[in-house]
């Protein structure tokens, strides 16, 4: 049986972040991911400058990905009224497809072994965890969950979150419209949901949007259901009416789950939308992901370093500064969603931050965190 000290289960933003800090301290994981890169995933592709202090200091400079620079949002109600501010922070827009490809070759390079294949199993056995794939068996000290939103892992384990049925989907696909501004992320409201649109590195225009079953299910599929339901806003219905599709089928996930979900499971320090996911119209997931992957290779290593590896007192500090850093954020955009979702409360809070425009700026810094070094 193969015995590497960590194991990172999941080679997204999180999982990869854990992985390339962990090997720049001389500490070298393994990372098992199912799919091979590159490959297109459903997300906002909005990433925040809060986390670019960070990446710097790894040594990983997205601006050779050509990132589109972005600090305006727009926000319509699902009648259509409009407000544009200035993002505090700012962020760039760049694909997961380019995203992901390069932080697998940043791990790579400074010796990250990662294995494309399931891991079906994960238990905890003598004090360390014994990792079942598809073909092989693996025993580690450490393992961190950064394996997204929901996975067969997560019934394996009998999360609380995973038993319930949600009702939540993500619909996502790329788009070409010559003069969409590039400094802008618009997040247009509809009866049912919210879309966010911005500009990616190759031009593209991501549009990412969240609907609840309920409001689908009464459709055939995604183009239908843009057609019937999101050209009811006007601002959608321009943008589709005048963009070309680049994907040939909209990707889309079903039973996306903002329940709350535990952040360490059988010793597992769960990373990303693994151990929380962030209501998309907050505009930070991919930022949050990388911070948690941060959080969690810092302590480790703080505390690998000491004589004697004392697991419970690293889960337990783990506990405390996950809560202490991301719990205010995830509070905010629960509240925001139940505001947005509600046509009456949408177009009241607008016309509350019309009169009073110094509120919008505000409520951002509070999904947007501080500046991570």
């Amino acid at each position: 049986m193969k015995k590497p000290r960590i194991a990172i289960v999941g080679g997204g933003l999180a999982g990869l972040t854990a992985a390339i800090h962990l090997a720049s301290a001389g500490y070298l994981p393994v990372v098992f991911e199912k799919n091979t890169f590159p490959h297109h995933k459903v997300c906002g592709e909005y990433l925040s400058l809060e986390i670019f202090p960070y990446l710097n200091s790894l040594e990983i400079d997205l601006n050779s990905l050509n990132p589109v620079l972005i600090d305006t949002l727009n926000y319509s109600t699902p009648s259509g009224k409009l407000i544009k501010t200035a993002l505090p922070l700012g962020g760039v827009g760049l694909s997961r497809y380019a995203l992901d490809q390069f932080f697998s070759i940043m791990a790579k390079e400074r010796g990250v072994s990662i294995i494309h294949e399931t891991v079906t199993d994960i238990s905890f056995e003598s004090n360390e965890h014994i990792i079942t794939t598809e073909s092989d068996r693996f025993a580690a000290d450490i393992v961190l969950g950064a394996y997204g939103k929901r996975s067969l892992i997560d019934k394996k384990l009998n999360r609380k979150f995973i038993e319930k049925k949600t009702d939540w989907l993500a619909v996502k696909a790329h788009y070409e419209l010559v003069d969409y501004p590039e400094e802008v992320v618009s997040l247009h409201n509809f009866k049912g949901g919210y879309c966010g649109l911005s500009k990616t590195e190759t031009g593209a225009i991501n549009v990412c949007y969240l609907a609840t079953y309920k409001s689908f299910k009464n459709y055939k599929n995604p183009q239908v259901y843009q057609e019937e339901v999101l050209r009811k806003n006007i601002h959608l219905k321009s943008f589709f009416s005048q963009a070309k599709p680049l994907f040939e089928k909209d990707i889309t996930i079903a039973q996306i789950s903002f329940d709350n979900k535990s952040h360490i499971e059988d010793h597992i320090l769960m990373l990303g939308d693994a151990a929380a996911l962030i209501h998309p119209l907050c505009g930070n997931g991919m930022a949050m992901a990388i911070h948690s992957g941060k959080l969690a290779a810092e302590l480790i290593v703080e505390h690998l370093k000491k004589e004697q590896y004392n697991r419970l007192k690293l889960e337990k500090i783990y506990l405390r500064e996950w809560k202490k850093i991301f719990s205010g954020r995830i509070r905010t955009g629960r509240v925001l969603q139940k505001i947005l979702l509600n046509s009456g409360l949408a177009e009241a809070s607008q016309t509350a931050i019309k009169l009073f425009p110094g509120v919008l700026p505000q409520i951002i810094k509070r999904t947007h965190g501080t500046t991570v070094i």
